[in-house]
């Protein structure tokens, strides 16, 4: 049974409202970049509420970049096409017909959802990719076994990030638009490349030097093995869950990229529930420590 939320007073609005005014006086001129991936993607309700946590983060003078993934659009792609998607260590394998439909999906169905989504909840959204303003340039990614260095995996069309060049993303938010990126490079021959969309995120903000780094997934953040949340992790706490399998799979390269990020400058770095409706603006404009927080010491 579900319960209908209780109707706040005007006076209790405005005592909400009175408490968040420290945090965008902060926060006010500084750049935060969004990861955007997950269940929010796919459930009509959460699009519109990331999309309008968007738009009020802009308003309030905050600079937000939207980095999106699209694994489940992807899949269903493929799916359709009779291919069956496959991983190595967190990282689609990606060959020349994989990579049209990731090129298709994310700079076209995926991408152009969201830019819809935050115009049509009051904002300026505009859709780039890697190519756009020679935004990121990638070479092909050389994958080592993570368990046997010696052993290097074929991962196609699967790239790794030589140069972020912001210009475009700057003129963009000095214009007052909100730049909304896809995850794909391209290479010294023009090819593409399909990147880790938690990777571009946490590249771009160090490079943007960004107040934060928010992830948002599909769980409360990072879990113990016995499904507890972990509020913050060091970086010798993240080796020991790697080690002892707690962290695996598409979450080493989640944390791997966010722990860059706040070594390289990133004031905080969060992994968030992209489940819970409004979870960026109670991260950032409220007391409330939400999900996990990334340490750099």
């Amino acid at each position: 049974m579900t319960t209908e939320p209780t109707a706040l007073t005007p006076r209790a609005k405005a005592d909400i409202l009175a408490q968040a005014l420290p945090y965008i006086r902060q926060f006010h001129g500084k750049t935060m970049v969004i990861k955007y991936g997950g269940n929010a993607m796919t459930e009509p309700a959460l699009q519109q509420a990331f999309a309008e946590d968007v738009v009020l983060l802009k308003l309030v003078g905050i600079n937000p970049v939207v980095v999106h993934g699209g694994g489940p659009q992807i899949e269903t792609a493929l799916k359709r096409l009779g291919k069956q998607g496959r991983f190595i260590q967190g990282m689609r394998v990606t060959d020349a017909e994989t990579m049209e439909v990731v090129e298709w999906v994310l700079a076209g169905e995926v991408q152009q959802d969201i830019v819809g989504l935050i115009n049509q909840a009051g904002g300026k959204a505009v859709g780039l990719t890697g190519r756009d303003g020679g935004l990121i340039r990638a070479r092909k990614l050389r994958m080592v076994d993570s368990k046997d260095p010696g052993v290097e995996h074929d991962v196609g069309q699967v790239g790794d990030i030589e140069h972020i060049d912001p210009a475009v993303v700057k003129a963009l938010q000095d214009d007052q638009f909100i730049p909304v990126v896809s995850p794909i490079g391209y290479g010294s021959h023009n090819e593409s490349y399909n990147i880790n969309a938690d990777v571009v995120a946490a590249r771009l903000a160090m490079v943007l030097a960004a107040e934060k780094l928010l992830m948002l997934t599909n769980i409360p953040g990072v879990l113990d093995k016995a499904g507890q949340l972990l509020p913050e992790l060091t970086p010798a706490a993240i080796d020991a869950l790697v080690q002892d399998g707690t962290i695996s799979g598409g979450m080493i390269p989640k944390i791997s990229g966010a722990l860059d990020a706040a070594r390289s400058g990133v004031n905080a770095v969060h992994i968030i529930d992209g489940r819970v409706p409004h979870a960026m603006l109670l991260e950032v404009l409220t007391e409330q420590a939400f999900g996990t927080m990334i340490r750099k010491t």
